[in-house]
């Protein structure tokens, strides 16, 4: 028989800026077998206002057999209601960590690959109160219904993929950009692979 309990847990972030002069919170969730200190590297050239955080994926493994380079993931198909539910719970306790003055800035998630399965799913059902959704490269997570809450919720959803991503090629990649579409998310178009583009990303902020 399969058990499970809860008991603490130690969780990595970066943080990128100047917490004390930042006008705008922007917390980036890295794709499969990313680390956060290597994933907010990529976001070292925005403006002075932006104080940018990197939450880890609770699972660490090694890339390549049992040695050499780390990555983490966000979960498998293994105990998946768990990890979602544990990982919108340290999401939250992240929020209000770095928020700890509570002086109502600007916060803003972007998900890359994996990362924005999870992403959306903090945006929509964490306790964050975000203004702006930023899906990089991923899919929608099929546990969140297309309800009516989520087609207009602001309207700040935000999707993103290459021209030449691997993952998102011709017939797939015509279908992801509906989908997002009738989820009431604007869509953008860059010329490159399955990463971040500097300058689409500046022209969505």
């Amino acid at each position: 028989m399969l058990h499970e309990f809860k008991s603490e847990k130690t969780f990595r972030f970066a943080t990128h800026g100047e917490l004390s002069t930042a006008h705008t919170f922007l917390y980036v969730l890295h794709g499969y077998g990313q680390l956060a200190e290597f994933f907010i590297r990529k976001f070292a050239n925005l403006g002075e206002g932006y104080f940018v955080v990197a939450p880890e994926g609770m699972h660490r493994f090694y890339l390549n057999g049992t040695s050499g380079r780390v990555g983490a993931s966000w979960m498998t198909k293994e105990a998946r209601e768990t990890d979602i539910s544990d990982n919108i719970h340290w999401l939250n306790e992240l929020d209000k960590r770095i928020d700890s003055d509570q002086q109502q800035r600007r916060k803003i998630i972007l998900g890359f690959s994996q990362g924005g399965a999870t992403a959306a799913r903090w945006f929509y059902k964490g306790n964050i109160q975000a203004e702006q959704l930023i899906m990089w490269a991923s899919i929608f997570p099929p546990d969140l219904t297309i309800k009516e809450e989520i087609k207009t919720k602001e309207s700040k959803g935000v999707f993103v993929v290459g021209t030449n991503d691997p993952y998102f090629q011709e017939i797939n990649d015509k279908l992801a950009i509906d989908h997002f579409q009738q989820l009431g998310f604007t869509t953008f178009l860059f010329d490159g692979g399955h990463d971040l583009d500097e300058n689409t990303l500046l022209k969505i902020l």
